[in-house]
Parts: C-alpha cells; structure tokens; sequence
C-alpha cells in the first residue's frame, strides 16, 4: 500500500489506524518486558560491582538521563522521518545497552556498566514514546482510546519481566554469567523485538500519512483564503502544550515521589520484601490496567474532567498516605493504588491535550520534548522525596504530593476558560 493511495482513500486510512494499532500492541508487550526486566535488577548489579549501596541508585539516575536524551532524539527523528525509524531506532539503541550490561557483568567492567546503562534507557522513553503511534490516523474521539490500548499492551510485557527473573537468571549461569545479568538477556531480546517490530510492519508510516493529509488539506484552505483574502492561522495552541505538559510533569513528579519513598517508609515499620512487592504490584497495576476505561473516558466526557479527577485521585493518595499507618498493609496499598491511577489519568488526559494542541509540522518533535521534561520530573521527584523524607518525614512526602496535585484543577480550569483556541477549549 502506498502512501499516496492512503493519502487519498478515507477507507485505506482507516485500514491503517487499525493496523497501526496492531503494531503498537505488539511493540509494546515487548517493550514492557524490556523495561521492567532490567529495571528490576539494574541496582541490585551495581550493588554488587560496586560492593556497596552508595551507588545502587546509579542505575535510576542514569535509566533517566539516557532516556530524556532518547526522547528528545527520538522525537526529532520521528518529526523528520516518520514514527517507523524514530521508535525503532530508539528500541534497538536500548537493544545495545541491554547487551552491554550483560558484557559489563560478564567482564566486571564498571564503565562498561554506567555507559551501557545509559544507553539502555533509550528503550524507557521509547516505550512511553509508542504511546503516540497509534493516534496519528485517530480522530478527536478515538485519541485517548488508542493511547490507552497502548498503555494497557505495555502492561502485559511490565508483569511479565520480573516474574522471570530467576528464570533468566538461571540461563545466565549456564551461560558462564552472573545470575544479575539474566534479566538484561531477555530486556536485550525483548528491546530488539520491539524495534524491528517497528521497522519491519509501520509501513506505510501513520505519521507521514498524517503529515501528508495535513499537507493536502492545508493547501485547499490557503487556497481559500486566497480567494477570500484573509490569513491562515496556526492551529497549534502553545497553551494547550503549556497545559498538557504541566499535567503530564506534575502527575509524573508526584507519582515517583510518593512511590519512591513508601518501600523505605514501610520497611522502616517493620514490612517485610513480600508485602512491599505486593504493595508496589497493586500499584503498578493501577498505573497500567485501568487504560482502556480511562480512555473512553477522556474521550466521552472531556480532557478537562478527567484532568479535575487525576488531581482529586492523586490529593486523595497523597492524603491517605500522610495519614495511613507505617504498618497498615491495607490503607497504604490503597494510597498506592489511587497514586496509580490519578497518574494514569493524567498521563492519558495530558497526553490527549498536546495531540489536540499541534498539528502535523510540531506534534512528534513536541511530544518529544515534552517527554524529556517528564523524564527530568520524575528524576527531581526521586530524588527530592528523599531529601523530604530525610529532613522531615513520610507524612510530609505526602502532604506535598497532596497540595502539588491540587494545583491540577485550577490549572486546566484556568486554560479551558482562557484558551486562546476556540477549537482547543471545545477539544478539552
């Protein structure tokens, strides 16, 4: 099918949209195995290379960094060349820094280790990344559906990595490697499967066909306005990027915090590994598998809505979290639940407000700036929520998750009143 043909054939489009999304769910069980297979162990190796804890949060710091710069090039790659060569390459890249982590643990390399870690992050925000693949052909009332499909691939792959940890790490030892190591064989595989997934079936690419459209139609609208002597206006709306990436970073921002600390907080209580495990897959769990209903949401009832919600989910999380006692399985699995699901509403609801806020010559170099600053939030969010912590306590932690997540409402209140766009203010 060639691109032309699609440019032309309502039907073709649709066709591809269906596709695309085909694609996107495959990519992104692999890619969730990827992420949440090395992300599981990647302190535990530095912690044994380097013979101690005071470096064992290396490997969060740098998944980080490698993945802002990823979804910054990433973004830039795919604004140029389509999604097909931006995602693919960003998964390979993380391919290659899973295969040189498990070459840094063979050869107890150290360097090797915090390079390869670096790379490796790539395939992080290249899986947050795919989320847009699949909404280039949608229209305004299928956007967040196809970011939840998506999200909700994504969790299949998440649940699937640590649950093979040992299994993997048993295939490292008979491969003369240390057991640490496994995991990073099956990210490496996984990473690897997802790009070529990519680069083997996105064709003709959904974003260049997009672009393509956009082209077409705006010609026949300058035409017009030719004729009719009057300007042609942008239809980007820097308010609602401003919106959208506000949502996106500071749902991000609380989410880490908060996450980050209630681990340590509850160990501290006296918890054991099983009930922290627990407690943290409840919480994942949250953050993926509610999508598809968030989805639909966004699109029946509003991004604006489902913004107010995501803040009132998330004060109501921060709240039961400051309050619930250190020991109480039950009342801080349900803090870490709501967390989950206030950041998945917001990442769906955010997400959905920059694609209806760019068009075709912005949205991918867009998106992948904005994924940068969400990157870099959940950096600070790591770190500040322990210095929080530290310096005052856990309730605390929570009271600053509650009160940032609040200043969502008056924020998307204040944009849908004041957007400078008719068309935005209708969208959200």
């Amino acid at each position: 099918m060639e691109l032309e043909q699609v440019v032309h054939s309502p039907e073709a489009q649709r066709q591809l949209y269906k596709r695309s999304l085909i694609v996107v769910i495959m990519s992104q069980v692999f890619g969730g195995a990827g992420l949440a297979a090395g992300v599981t162990v990647g302190a535990l190796i530095a912690k044994e290379m380097l013979g101690g804890e005071t470096y064992a949060g290396v490997p969060a710091a740098l998944f980080t960094l490698g993945s802002a710069l990823a979804a910054f090039l990433v973004g830039r790659i795919s604004q140029r060349s389509g999604r097909r060569y931006g995602l693919s390459i960003g998964f390979i890249a993380g391919g290659i820094g899973a295969i040189g982590v498990i070459l840094a643990a063979a050869l107890g390399s150290v360097w090797l280790l915090f390079v390869s870690l670096f790379i490796y992050g790539a395939g992080t925000s290249t899986n947050l990344q795919a989320r847009y693949a699949g909404t280039d052909l949608a229209n305004e009332k299928q956007r967040a559906t196809a970011i939840s499909i998506a999200m909700v691939s994504t969790t299949f792959g998440a649940v699937a990595g640590p649950n093979l940890v040992t299994p993997m790490g048993d295939v490292a030892l008979v491969l003369g490697i240390p057991a640490l190591a496994g995991p990073f064989i099956l990210a490496a595989v996984a990473y690897l499967l997802a790009g070529f997934t990519f680069l083997l079936f996105l064709s003709p690419d959904p974003f260049l066909v997009a672009k393509a459209i956009a082209a077409e139609q705006e010609k026949l609208v300058q035409q017009k306005s030719k004729n009719e002597d009057h300007l042609v206006q942008s239809t980007t709306s820097r308010v609602g990027v401003l919106a959208g990436a506000s949502v996106l970073i500071l749902t991000h921002f609380v989410m880490v915090a908060v996450m980050t600390m209630t681990p340590v907080h509850m160990q501290n209580h006296g918890s054991g590994l099983s009930a922290v495990g627990m407690i943290i897959g409840f919480h994942i769990a949250a953050m993926y598998l509610p999508s598809l209903g968030t989805g639909v949401l966004v699109d029946k009832l509003g991004r604006t809505l489902m913004v107010i919600a995501s803040g009132v989910t998330l004060s109501i999380a921060g709240l039961l979290a400051a309050f619930a006692p250190g020991e109480s399985f039950f009342w801080l699995a349900m803090a870490l639940i709501l967390l989950g699901l206030g950041w998945n509403f917001g990442l769906i609801s955010g997400t959905a407000i920059i694609i209806d806020s760019t068009d075709m010559k912005t949205r991918a170099k867009t998106q992948g700036t904005v994924d940068v600053w969400v990157a870099l939030s959940g950096t600070a969010g790591s770190l500040l929520s322990g210095v929080i912590v530290a310096y005052s306590s856990y309730a605390v932690l929570g009271f600053v998750g509650t009160y940032l997540s609040l200043l969502l409402i008056p924020l998307i209140i204040w944009v849908h009143v004041k957007g400078k766009s008719k068309q935005f203010a209708e969208v959200i």
